[in-house]
Protein backbone atom coordinates (compact mmCIF):
# COMPACT_ATOMS: atom_id res chain seq x y z
CA UNK A 1 0.00 0.00 0.00
CA UNK A 2 1.59 3.19 -1.02
CA UNK A 3 1.98 5.96 1.71
CA UNK A 4 -0.50 8.28 0.11
CA UNK A 5 -3.07 5.50 0.64
CA UNK A 6 -2.49 4.81 4.27
CA UNK A 7 -2.48 8.67 4.61
CA UNK A 8 -6.60 8.34 3.92
CA UNK A 9 -7.19 6.24 6.50
CA UNK A 10 -8.40 7.06 9.64
CA UNK A 11 -6.66 5.47 12.69
CA UNK A 12 -3.24 3.97 13.27
CA UNK A 13 -4.59 0.61 12.92
CA UNK A 14 -5.34 1.04 9.12
CA UNK A 15 -1.45 2.10 8.47
CA UNK A 16 0.33 -0.56 6.22
CA UNK A 17 2.33 -2.06 9.09
CA UNK A 18 -0.54 -3.42 10.88
CA UNK A 19 0.17 -7.37 11.05
CA UNK A 20 -3.38 -7.84 10.23
CA UNK A 21 -3.67 -6.03 6.96
CA UNK A 22 -3.13 -8.23 4.20
CA UNK A 23 -0.69 -7.42 2.08
CA UNK A 24 -0.98 -5.96 -1.65
CA UNK A 25 -0.74 -7.72 -4.80
CA UNK A 26 2.06 -7.04 -6.36
CA UNK A 27 2.12 -4.75 -8.99
CA UNK A 28 1.71 -6.72 -12.74
CA UNK A 29 4.98 -5.17 -14.74
CA UNK A 30 3.04 -4.43 -17.74
CA UNK A 31 1.72 -1.91 -15.22
CA UNK A 32 4.81 -0.29 -13.83
CA UNK A 33 5.47 2.12 -16.99
CA UNK A 34 8.05 -0.20 -18.19
CA UNK A 35 9.07 -0.75 -21.65
CA UNK A 36 9.24 -4.58 -22.65
CA UNK A 37 12.19 -4.50 -25.17
CA UNK A 38 14.37 -7.35 -23.94
CA UNK A 39 14.19 -9.83 -26.24
CA UNK A 40 14.78 -13.72 -25.61
CA UNK A 41 18.39 -13.84 -26.66
CA UNK A 42 18.52 -10.57 -24.31
CA UNK A 43 17.19 -12.84 -21.85
CA UNK A 44 19.16 -15.65 -22.44
CA UNK A 45 22.44 -14.37 -22.19
CA UNK A 46 21.88 -12.18 -19.12
CA UNK A 47 21.21 -15.46 -17.95
CA UNK A 48 24.19 -16.91 -18.80
CA UNK A 49 26.39 -14.27 -17.62
CA UNK A 50 24.74 -13.76 -14.21
CA UNK A 51 26.67 -16.05 -12.40
CA UNK A 52 30.23 -15.19 -14.26
CA UNK A 53 31.81 -12.58 -12.58
CA UNK A 54 35.06 -11.56 -11.80
CA UNK A 55 35.07 -13.86 -8.87
CA UNK A 56 34.94 -17.10 -10.84
CA UNK A 57 38.26 -16.11 -13.04
CA UNK A 58 40.32 -14.10 -10.22
CA UNK A 59 38.50 -14.98 -6.70
CA UNK A 60 38.13 -18.81 -6.93
CA UNK A 61 41.90 -19.05 -7.03
CA UNK A 62 41.88 -18.34 -3.02
CA UNK A 63 39.34 -21.15 -2.21
CA UNK A 64 41.78 -23.53 -4.08
CA UNK A 65 44.93 -22.29 -2.15
CA UNK A 66 42.67 -22.72 1.00
CA UNK A 67 40.74 -26.06 0.37
CA UNK A 68 42.68 -28.37 -2.05
CA UNK A 69 41.45 -29.63 -5.10
CA UNK A 70 38.46 -30.56 -2.93
CA UNK A 71 37.50 -26.96 -3.79
CA UNK A 72 35.22 -28.58 -6.37
CA UNK A 73 33.24 -30.13 -3.91
CA UNK A 74 33.13 -26.44 -2.04
CA UNK A 75 31.38 -25.05 -5.25
CA UNK A 76 29.25 -28.04 -6.31
CA UNK A 77 27.49 -27.12 -2.64
CA UNK A 78 27.75 -23.34 -3.53
CA UNK A 79 26.22 -24.41 -6.91
CA UNK A 80 23.57 -27.00 -5.65
CA UNK A 81 22.30 -24.54 -3.07
CA UNK A 82 21.93 -21.58 -5.15
CA UNK A 83 20.56 -23.54 -7.74
CA UNK A 84 17.33 -24.57 -4.76
CA UNK A 85 16.88 -20.55 -4.18
CA UNK A 86 16.74 -19.96 -8.11
CA UNK A 87 14.00 -22.87 -8.20
CA UNK A 88 11.87 -21.37 -5.30
CA UNK A 89 12.34 -17.63 -6.72
CA UNK A 90 11.14 -18.36 -10.24
CA UNK A 91 8.17 -20.64 -8.72
CA UNK A 92 7.22 -17.29 -7.54
CA UNK A 93 8.20 -14.96 -10.22
CA UNK A 94 6.03 -17.02 -12.88
CA UNK A 95 3.24 -17.32 -10.98
CA UNK A 96 3.11 -13.79 -9.98
CA UNK A 97 5.00 -11.78 -12.33
CA UNK A 98 5.93 -8.56 -10.65
CA UNK A 99 7.86 -4.96 -10.73
CA UNK A 100 11.32 -5.64 -8.39
CA UNK A 101 10.32 -9.67 -8.67
CA UNK A 102 11.39 -10.84 -5.13
CA UNK A 103 11.09 -7.21 -3.09
CA UNK A 104 6.95 -7.86 -4.47
CA UNK A 105 6.89 -11.39 -3.45
CA UNK A 106 8.31 -11.01 -0.07
CA UNK A 107 6.38 -7.79 0.41
CA UNK A 108 3.33 -9.98 -0.26
CA UNK A 109 4.16 -13.42 1.99
CA UNK A 110 5.89 -11.78 4.51
CA UNK A 111 4.61 -8.04 5.02
CA UNK A 112 5.58 -4.22 4.62
CA UNK A 113 8.50 -4.31 6.79
CA UNK A 114 10.12 -7.11 5.35
CA UNK A 115 9.67 -6.18 1.98
CA UNK A 116 10.80 -2.47 2.62
CA UNK A 117 13.71 -4.33 4.30
CA UNK A 118 14.51 -6.96 1.52
CA UNK A 119 14.02 -3.97 -1.28
CA UNK A 120 16.33 -1.61 0.46
CA UNK A 121 19.31 -3.83 1.70
CA UNK A 122 19.55 -5.33 -2.42
CA UNK A 123 19.79 -1.59 -3.65
CA UNK A 124 22.44 -0.99 -1.14
CA UNK A 125 24.42 -4.06 -2.13
CA UNK A 126 24.11 -3.58 -5.86
CA UNK A 127 25.45 0.50 -5.43
CA UNK A 128 28.02 -0.97 -3.04
CA UNK A 129 29.20 -3.76 -6.48
CA UNK A 130 28.82 -0.97 -8.77
CA UNK A 131 32.14 0.67 -6.78
CA UNK A 132 33.71 -2.65 -6.14
CA UNK A 133 33.66 -3.24 -10.01
CA UNK A 134 34.66 0.23 -10.82
CA UNK A 135 37.91 0.27 -8.91
CA UNK A 136 38.10 -3.37 -9.78
CA UNK A 137 38.08 -2.13 -13.74
CA UNK A 138 40.24 0.58 -13.01
CA UNK A 139 43.34 -1.40 -11.57
CA UNK A 140 43.03 -3.78 -14.95
CA UNK A 141 43.40 -0.91 -17.24
CA UNK A 142 46.06 0.38 -15.23
CA UNK A 143 47.89 -2.68 -16.25
CA UNK A 144 47.71 -0.92 -19.58
CA UNK A 145 47.81 3.09 -18.43
CA UNK A 146 49.92 2.79 -15.56
CA UNK A 147 50.04 6.65 -15.60
CA UNK A 148 46.02 6.79 -15.17
CA UNK A 149 45.04 7.40 -11.53
CA UNK A 150 42.78 4.90 -10.33
CA UNK A 151 39.84 7.12 -9.24
CA UNK A 152 39.74 8.92 -13.00
CA UNK A 153 39.60 5.27 -14.66
CA UNK A 154 37.16 4.00 -12.45
CA UNK A 155 35.02 7.24 -12.91
CA UNK A 156 35.09 7.21 -16.30
CA UNK A 157 33.86 3.46 -16.45
CA UNK A 158 30.63 4.23 -14.49
CA UNK A 159 29.86 7.34 -16.36
CA UNK A 160 30.03 5.29 -19.97
CA UNK A 161 27.73 2.45 -18.57
CA UNK A 162 25.55 4.99 -17.32
CA UNK A 163 25.09 6.85 -20.15
CA UNK A 164 24.39 3.44 -21.88
CA UNK A 165 21.97 2.35 -19.20
CA UNK A 166 20.01 5.59 -19.72
CA UNK A 167 19.02 5.27 -22.79
CA UNK A 168 16.47 2.25 -22.47
CA UNK A 169 16.28 -1.24 -20.93
CA UNK A 170 17.47 -2.91 -24.79
CA UNK A 171 20.26 -0.47 -24.80
CA UNK A 172 21.38 -2.51 -21.47
CA UNK A 173 20.46 -5.77 -22.47
CA UNK A 174 22.43 -4.91 -26.05
CA UNK A 175 25.88 -4.41 -23.57
CA UNK A 176 25.07 -7.27 -21.61
CA UNK A 177 24.91 -9.54 -24.51
CA UNK A 178 27.92 -8.98 -25.61
CA UNK A 179 29.69 -8.72 -22.40
CA UNK A 180 28.26 -12.37 -21.79
CA UNK A 181 28.74 -13.71 -24.65
CA UNK A 182 32.37 -13.14 -24.51
CA UNK A 183 32.25 -14.59 -20.92
CA UNK A 184 30.71 -17.55 -22.12
CA UNK A 185 32.72 -18.35 -24.94
CA UNK A 186 36.08 -17.94 -22.86
CA UNK A 187 34.70 -20.57 -20.66
CA UNK A 188 33.54 -23.06 -23.44
CA UNK A 189 37.16 -22.36 -25.06
CA UNK A 190 39.18 -22.90 -21.41
CA UNK A 191 37.01 -26.12 -21.08
CA UNK A 192 37.94 -27.14 -24.28
CA UNK A 193 41.48 -26.44 -23.67
CA UNK A 194 41.85 -27.84 -20.53
CA UNK A 195 39.90 -31.10 -21.58
CA UNK A 196 42.30 -31.92 -24.25
CA UNK A 197 45.33 -31.38 -21.85
CA UNK A 198 44.22 -33.92 -19.10
CA UNK A 199 43.17 -36.28 -22.11
CA UNK A 200 47.23 -36.41 -23.38
CA UNK A 201 45.67 -35.13 -26.63
CA UNK A 202 47.38 -31.20 -25.86
CA UNK A 203 51.14 -31.43 -27.55
CA UNK A 204 53.77 -31.98 -24.43
CA UNK A 205 50.63 -33.03 -22.09
CA UNK A 206 51.10 -36.16 -20.11
CA UNK A 207 47.62 -36.10 -19.53
CA UNK A 208 45.97 -37.91 -16.20
CA UNK A 209 44.42 -36.65 -13.14
CA UNK A 210 47.36 -37.28 -11.06
CA UNK A 211 47.41 -33.69 -9.46
CA UNK A 212 44.49 -34.20 -7.88
CA UNK A 213 45.95 -36.45 -5.26
CA UNK A 214 49.88 -35.81 -5.49
CA UNK A 215 49.71 -32.87 -2.99
CA UNK A 216 48.90 -34.21 -0.04
CA UNK A 217 45.38 -35.92 -1.00
CA UNK A 218 42.31 -34.70 -2.29
CA UNK A 219 41.27 -32.99 1.06
CA UNK A 220 44.70 -31.73 2.50
CA UNK A 221 43.56 -29.18 4.39
CA UNK A 222 40.23 -31.92 5.57
CA UNK A 223 36.24 -31.43 5.58
CA UNK A 224 36.23 -28.41 7.56
CA UNK A 225 38.29 -26.26 5.13
CA UNK A 226 35.96 -27.47 2.12
CA UNK A 227 32.68 -26.23 4.32
CA UNK A 228 34.31 -23.29 5.04
CA UNK A 229 34.73 -22.41 1.55
CA UNK A 230 31.32 -22.69 0.60
CA UNK A 231 30.58 -19.25 2.21
CA UNK A 232 32.51 -17.58 0.14
CA UNK A 233 31.43 -19.54 -3.27
CA UNK A 234 27.91 -18.69 -2.17
CA UNK A 235 28.96 -15.00 -2.75
CA UNK A 236 30.36 -15.95 -6.65
CA UNK A 237 26.80 -17.02 -7.62
CA UNK A 238 24.98 -13.76 -6.47
CA UNK A 239 24.03 -12.42 -9.55
CA UNK A 240 22.44 -14.97 -10.71
CA UNK A 241 18.62 -13.93 -9.37
CA UNK A 242 19.29 -10.77 -11.75
CA UNK A 243 17.46 -12.19 -14.80
CA UNK A 244 13.91 -12.47 -12.37
CA UNK A 245 14.19 -8.59 -12.00
CA UNK A 246 14.91 -8.10 -15.86
CA UNK A 247 11.82 -10.36 -16.89
CA UNK A 248 9.48 -7.17 -15.78
CA UNK A 249 11.24 -5.77 -19.41
CA UNK A 250 10.85 -9.13 -21.56
CA UNK A 251 8.84 -9.39 -24.05
CA UNK A 252 8.07 -13.46 -22.69
CA UNK A 253 8.78 -12.72 -19.29
CA UNK A 254 7.33 -16.03 -17.65
CA UNK A 255 8.81 -17.99 -20.35
CA UNK A 256 12.31 -15.88 -19.85
CA UNK A 257 12.42 -16.75 -15.99
CA UNK A 258 11.71 -20.21 -16.89
CA UNK A 259 13.99 -21.23 -19.79
CA UNK A 260 16.43 -19.14 -17.38
CA UNK A 261 15.97 -21.70 -14.37
CA UNK A 262 15.59 -24.91 -16.20
CA UNK A 263 19.14 -24.26 -17.17
CA UNK A 264 20.79 -22.74 -14.22
CA UNK A 265 21.95 -26.74 -13.27
CA UNK A 266 23.75 -26.55 -16.37
CA UNK A 267 25.27 -23.24 -16.01
CA UNK A 268 26.68 -24.22 -12.60
CA UNK A 269 28.14 -27.45 -13.38
CA UNK A 270 29.81 -26.39 -16.44
CA UNK A 271 30.87 -22.62 -15.84
CA UNK A 272 32.51 -23.70 -11.92
CA UNK A 273 32.71 -26.92 -11.49
CA UNK A 274 34.21 -28.13 -14.61
CA UNK A 275 35.86 -25.18 -15.26
CA UNK A 276 37.72 -25.50 -11.03
CA UNK A 277 38.15 -29.13 -11.77
CA UNK A 278 39.97 -28.83 -14.79
CA UNK A 279 42.29 -25.73 -12.87
CA UNK A 280 42.79 -28.39 -10.29
CA UNK A 281 43.69 -31.53 -12.45
CA UNK A 282 46.22 -29.06 -14.86
CA UNK A 283 48.00 -27.03 -12.08
CA UNK A 284 49.31 -28.05 -8.56
CA UNK A 285 46.93 -26.12 -5.81
CA UNK A 286 49.95 -25.28 -4.10
CA UNK A 287 51.20 -22.96 -7.15
CA UNK A 288 51.02 -19.54 -6.21
CA UNK A 289 50.02 -18.48 -9.71
CA UNK A 290 46.72 -20.17 -8.95
CA UNK A 291 45.78 -17.76 -6.30
CA UNK A 292 46.74 -14.75 -8.70
CA UNK A 293 44.55 -15.95 -11.51
CA UNK A 294 44.09 -19.62 -12.02
CA UNK A 295 42.81 -19.21 -15.55
CA UNK A 296 45.97 -17.93 -16.42
CA UNK A 297 47.89 -20.19 -14.44
CA UNK A 298 46.23 -23.06 -16.64
CA UNK A 299 46.91 -21.34 -19.97
CA UNK A 300 50.46 -20.85 -18.51
CA UNK A 301 50.53 -24.53 -18.50
CA UNK A 302 49.73 -24.87 -21.79
CA UNK A 303 52.31 -22.32 -23.51
CA UNK A 304 49.21 -20.69 -24.70
CA UNK A 305 50.85 -17.08 -25.83
CA UNK A 306 49.96 -13.88 -23.80
CA UNK A 307 47.69 -16.11 -21.74
CA UNK A 308 48.18 -13.11 -19.27
CA UNK A 309 46.92 -10.38 -21.07
CA UNK A 310 44.35 -12.84 -22.69
CA UNK A 311 42.55 -13.22 -18.89
CA UNK A 312 42.91 -9.58 -18.05
CA UNK A 313 41.13 -8.58 -20.90
CA UNK A 314 38.22 -11.53 -20.05
CA UNK A 315 38.27 -10.61 -16.60
CA UNK A 316 37.66 -7.07 -17.50
CA UNK A 317 34.94 -7.79 -19.59
CA UNK A 318 33.73 -9.65 -16.78
CA UNK A 319 34.13 -6.81 -14.79
CA UNK A 320 32.35 -4.13 -17.30
CA UNK A 321 29.20 -7.16 -17.34
CA UNK A 322 29.14 -6.85 -13.71
CA UNK A 323 29.19 -2.87 -13.62
CA UNK A 324 26.60 -3.18 -15.87
CA UNK A 325 24.08 -5.35 -14.43
CA UNK A 326 24.88 -3.35 -10.95
CA UNK A 327 23.33 -0.05 -12.62
CA UNK A 328 20.88 -1.71 -13.97
CA UNK A 329 19.43 -3.70 -11.30
CA UNK A 330 19.87 -1.22 -9.00
CA UNK A 331 17.98 1.04 -10.71
CA UNK A 332 15.20 -1.36 -11.05
CA UNK A 333 14.95 -2.07 -7.54
CA UNK A 334 14.78 1.60 -6.22
CA UNK A 335 12.23 2.02 -8.80
CA UNK A 336 9.90 -0.90 -7.60
CA UNK A 337 10.42 0.38 -3.74
CA UNK A 338 8.46 3.89 -4.94
CA UNK A 339 5.53 1.03 -6.50
CA UNK A 340 4.10 0.87 -2.85
CA UNK A 341 5.41 4.06 -1.00
CA UNK A 342 8.91 2.34 0.51
CA UNK A 343 10.88 5.10 -1.65
CA UNK A 344 10.52 8.69 -2.91
CA UNK A 345 7.89 8.93 -5.20
CA UNK A 346 10.12 11.51 -7.44
CA UNK A 347 12.13 8.20 -8.18
CA UNK A 348 9.44 6.86 -10.18
CA UNK A 349 9.85 9.04 -13.19
CA UNK A 350 10.36 7.24 -16.20
CA UNK A 351 11.77 8.62 -19.34
CA UNK A 352 10.02 8.03 -22.90
CA UNK A 353 12.32 5.26 -23.94
CA UNK A 354 10.82 3.85 -20.36
CA UNK A 355 13.82 3.94 -18.06
CA UNK A 356 14.02 4.89 -14.43
CA UNK A 357 16.33 7.53 -14.74
CA UNK A 358 16.56 9.00 -11.45
CA UNK A 359 16.78 5.96 -10.02
CA UNK A 360 19.17 5.32 -12.01
CA UNK A 361 21.12 8.35 -11.14
CA UNK A 362 20.63 8.10 -7.40
CA UNK A 363 22.77 4.13 -7.54
CA UNK A 364 25.29 6.12 -9.38
CA UNK A 365 25.61 8.64 -7.30
CA UNK A 366 26.29 6.81 -3.89
CA UNK A 367 28.80 4.60 -6.50
CA UNK A 368 31.10 7.66 -7.38
CA UNK A 369 30.80 9.09 -3.95
CA UNK A 370 31.86 4.87 -3.34
CA UNK A 371 34.81 5.38 -5.68
CA UNK A 372 36.25 8.78 -4.34
CA UNK A 373 36.04 6.70 -0.74
CA UNK A 374 38.33 3.96 -2.19
CA UNK A 375 40.85 6.68 -3.49
CA UNK A 376 40.34 8.73 0.08
CA UNK A 377 40.34 6.70 2.53
CA UNK A 378 40.52 2.64 1.22
CA UNK A 379 41.35 1.46 4.37
CA UNK A 380 38.87 2.73 6.27
CA UNK A 381 35.70 4.32 4.89
CA UNK A 382 36.17 1.79 1.72
CA UNK A 383 37.09 -0.88 3.78
CA UNK A 384 33.77 -0.27 5.82
CA UNK A 385 31.76 -0.44 2.63
CA UNK A 386 32.79 -3.22 1.65
CA UNK A 387 32.42 -5.36 4.77
CA UNK A 388 28.63 -3.92 5.03
CA UNK A 389 27.68 -5.54 2.18
CA UNK A 390 29.08 -9.12 2.56
CA UNK A 391 26.44 -10.93 3.49
CA UNK A 392 23.65 -9.02 2.78
CA UNK A 393 22.96 -11.77 -0.64
CA UNK A 394 22.45 -14.05 1.98
CA UNK A 395 20.08 -12.32 4.12
CA UNK A 396 17.98 -11.78 0.93
CA UNK A 397 18.13 -15.33 -0.04
CA UNK A 398 16.74 -16.49 3.08
CA UNK A 399 13.72 -13.62 2.91
CA UNK A 400 13.13 -15.36 -0.44
CA UNK A 401 13.01 -19.04 0.66
CA UNK A 402 10.93 -17.79 3.74
CA UNK A 403 8.53 -16.15 1.12
CA UNK A 404 8.13 -19.07 -1.16
CA UNK A 405 7.16 -21.11 1.91
CA UNK A 406 4.48 -19.07 2.70
CA UNK A 407 2.88 -18.32 -1.15
CA UNK A 408 3.09 -21.87 -2.08
CA UNK A 409 1.09 -22.56 0.76
CA UNK A 410 -1.40 -19.56 -0.63
CA UNK A 411 -1.21 -20.44 -4.66
CA UNK A 412 -2.32 -23.97 -3.40
CA UNK A 413 -5.52 -22.96 -1.65
CA UNK A 414 -6.19 -19.99 -4.20
CA UNK A 415 -4.65 -20.05 -7.67
CA UNK A 416 -3.40 -23.58 -8.30
CA UNK A 417 -3.75 -22.95 -12.02
CA UNK A 418 -0.36 -20.37 -11.38
CA UNK A 419 1.64 -22.81 -10.04
CA UNK A 420 3.04 -24.36 -13.52
CA UNK A 421 6.66 -24.36 -12.67
CA UNK A 422 7.02 -25.64 -8.82
CA UNK A 423 9.94 -26.41 -6.19
CA UNK A 424 11.15 -29.56 -6.16
CA UNK A 425 9.72 -32.19 -3.34
CA UNK A 426 7.93 -28.82 -1.24
CA UNK A 427 7.93 -28.57 1.16
CA UNK A 428 10.70 -30.57 2.34
CA UNK A 429 13.27 -29.27 0.11
CA UNK A 430 12.02 -25.90 0.73
CA UNK A 431 12.60 -25.92 4.45
CA UNK A 432 16.10 -27.95 3.85
CA UNK A 433 16.95 -24.74 1.53
CA UNK A 434 15.85 -22.43 4.53
CA UNK A 435 17.94 -24.26 7.46
CA UNK A 436 20.89 -24.15 4.71
CA UNK A 437 21.40 -20.72 4.10
CA UNK A 438 20.81 -20.64 7.90
CA UNK A 439 23.86 -22.32 8.74
CA UNK A 440 25.82 -20.95 6.08
CA UNK A 441 24.99 -17.28 7.78
CA UNK A 442 25.41 -18.45 11.41
CA UNK A 443 29.19 -19.83 9.90
CA UNK A 444 29.62 -16.54 8.38
CA UNK A 445 29.47 -14.92 12.32
CA UNK A 446 31.82 -17.64 13.33
CA UNK A 447 34.57 -17.98 10.89
CA UNK A 448 37.18 -14.92 11.75
CA UNK A 449 37.78 -14.44 7.97
CA UNK A 450 33.71 -14.01 7.51
CA UNK A 451 33.21 -12.57 10.92
CA UNK A 452 33.40 -8.43 10.35
CA UNK A 453 31.18 -8.99 7.07
CA UNK A 454 28.74 -10.62 9.03
CA UNK A 455 28.57 -8.17 11.80
CA UNK A 456 29.07 -4.99 9.85
CA UNK A 457 26.18 -6.70 7.50
CA UNK A 458 23.95 -7.05 10.47
CA UNK A 459 24.48 -3.47 11.21
CA UNK A 460 22.77 -2.38 7.97
CA UNK A 461 20.24 -4.62 8.07
CA UNK A 462 19.95 -2.62 11.85
CA UNK A 463 19.89 0.69 9.77
CA UNK A 464 17.28 -0.15 7.17
CA UNK A 465 14.95 -1.91 9.57
CA UNK A 466 15.44 1.59 11.79
CA UNK A 467 14.86 3.83 8.87
CA UNK A 468 11.39 1.62 8.48
CA UNK A 469 10.36 2.53 12.05
CA UNK A 470 11.32 6.18 11.31
CA UNK A 471 8.94 6.08 8.11
CA UNK A 472 6.37 3.94 9.32
CA UNK A 473 5.74 6.47 12.16
CA UNK A 474 5.92 9.12 10.37
CA UNK A 475 2.98 7.75 7.92
CA UNK A 476 0.90 7.11 10.96
CA UNK A 477 1.25 10.67 11.85
CA UNK A 478 0.00 11.28 8.75
CA UNK A 479 -2.85 9.02 9.17
CA UNK A 480 -4.17 10.36 12.47
CA UNK A 481 -7.31 13.11 11.97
Amino acid sequence: MSAKAAAGQATPQATPTDRTERPERPEQPEQAGLRHTLKRRHMQLIALGGVIGAGLFVGSGVVVRSTGPAAVLSFLAAGTLTVLIMRMLAEMTVARPAQGSFYAHVRESLGPRAGFAVGWLYWYFFVIVVAVEAVAGGRIIQLWLPDAPLWAISLVLMALLTATNMVSARSYGEFEYWFSSVKVLAIVVFLFLGALYVLGLWPHAHGGLELLTSHGGFAPKGLGAVLTAVVPCIGFFTGAEIVTIAAAESVEPERAVADAIRSIVLRVVAFYVLSVFLVVAVVPWTSKAIEVSPYAAVLDRLAVPAAGTVMNAVVLVAVLSCLNSALYTSSRMLFALTRNGDAPRGMSKVSASGVPRRALLAGTSVGYLSVIAAWVSPDVVFAFLINSYGAIALFVYLAIAVAQLRMRRTLEATEPDRLTLKMWLFPWLSRLTVALLALVILTMAVLPTTRPQFWLSLLTVAVVLTAYEVRRRGTRDVARP
